[in-house]
């Protein structure tokens, strides 16, 4: 990951409402969230919900898919496992600390 991609990232979560959903969407798994489901499990009302989420899908954070009448979210793990090793490469001077990444498999 590059620092530009890092920093866009970071950026997007840097704000209550939005690290909020994003984590609500890390706890809902991969097959994610409907919109209204979000807006509901966190409060935040649905005006508000979609200038939120399309700055952190801006991010690649999240990505959406459509069924039916619904749009559903769900985190982009793949970014949000890159993001990670980006904070923490060549940690600890690269001795072992035994900091491990803890989630989610690579193809996700």
């Amino acid at each position: 990951m590059e620092n530009k991609t890092a920093v866009i990232a970071l950026s997007a979560l840097a704000q209550e409402s939005r690290l909020t959903i994003f984590r609500t969407l890390v706890q809902a798994g991969p097959e994610g969230m409907a919109a209204g489901k979000i807006s509901e499990t966190t409060g935040i009302p649905p005006s508000s919900l979609s200038f939120h989420l399309k700055e952190i899908a801006y991010a690649g954070l999240v990505s959406s898919r459509q069924e039916s009448r619904y749009i559903y979210y769900s985190a982009n793990f793949k970014v949000m496992n890159e993001l990670l090793a980006f904070l923490t490469e060549n940690c600890c001077a690269g001795a072992s600390c035994g900091l491990e990444i803890p989630c989610c498999e690579e193809d996700q």
